[in-house]
């Protein structure tokens, strides 16, 4: 006989709903988390990859990738292998189009690029990782992995480890537990203590660099933006080759770099203003 909703070890309506939710997020998540497999790839995956990677059961998979295929977020080529979808690449294109904190800061990457002649990131702190919102190339051709909406760790790259100065010791110490470090040249920060060492001198200077420790050859001097109520946390880039960017040079760009994280900041307060 079924339980009546008086019945005190039947579940009641929030216990019914909270399991729902659960299982929408989790079905939600998995989903997600399929596409940014496919997205990240470095070579376009086939199912048999993708089942080795998530490890979920053959006919779950089947069915998320023929509905991500169905709604054009990913596409099935004819060779087998998957791709993000056109619909995905539009997504992308209208996200970065109406991105108010974007759009504040364009004007101040554009005069900082105009003023140093290098390349100019801007960038977000996402949990360990830092995405890349714009770039401004350098009028000098140099082949860089950075791209807008790509990530990259943060504990090897300027705007990243600006951006963990901000956060108080609790947060900071947190995230480096979470952290995976790999060594990507020479130069990376290996550990979490070295990190912290770093984290250390960059909040006294208030400026952070990046001396070839993501890609071999490159440097660069970034500053923190840090607008709290604005809910934003990221930073600002000037990134050149190391025969451009001797210890000189990078001191030398602080100060243009510095200025122009300190008028994206107060840009955000005037217009942006607190989130509701």
């Amino acid at each position: 006989m079924p339980q009546s909703s008086s019945d005190p070890h039947g579940p009641d309506a929030a216990d019914v709903d909270a399991q729902s939710a659960a299982g929408e997020t989790g079905t939600l998540g998995k989903a997600v988390a399929l596409l940014d497999l496919v997205a990240r790839a470095e070579n376009p995956p086939r199912f048999t990859d993708l089942l080795k990677l998530t490890g979920q059961p053959r006919g779950s998979l089947h069915r998320q990738l023929r509905h991500l295929v169905l709604e054009g977020v990913i596409d099935l080529s004819p060779d087998g292998v998957y791709t993000p979808g056109l619909r995905l690449l539009q997504f992308a294109s209208r996200a970065w189009a109406r991105n108010s904190f974007r759009l504040v800061a364009e004007p101040h990457l554009t005069r900082l690029h105009e003023t140093t002649g290098e390349t100019v990131h801007l960038g977000v702190l996402r949990d360990c990782e830092i995405v890349y919102l714009d770039k401004i190339e350098s009028r000098q051709a140099v082949r860089m992995h950075s791209q807008v909406g790509n990530s990259a760790p943060a504990y090897c790259t300027g705007v990243g480890k600006a951006a963990l100065s901000c956060l108080d010791d609790a947060d900071l110490t947190a995230r480096c537990a979470r952290m995976v470090f790999h060594s990507y040249t020479p130069g990376t920060l290996a550990r979490a203590g070295d990190l912290m060492d770093d984290i250390a001198n960059i909040r006294a200077r208030g400026f952070a660099f990046d001396l070839e420790e993501h890609q071999p050859g490159i440097r660069c001097v970034a500053a923190a933006i840090h607008a709290p109520a604005a809910g934003i946390l990221g930073g600002i880039s000037v990134t050149a080759p190391a025969f451009r960017a001797g210890s000189e040079q990078l001191d030398a760009w602080a100060e243009p770099v510095c200025r122009a994280a300190n008028a994206i900041v107060a840009d955000i307060a005037g217009r942006l203003g607190p989130r509701r």
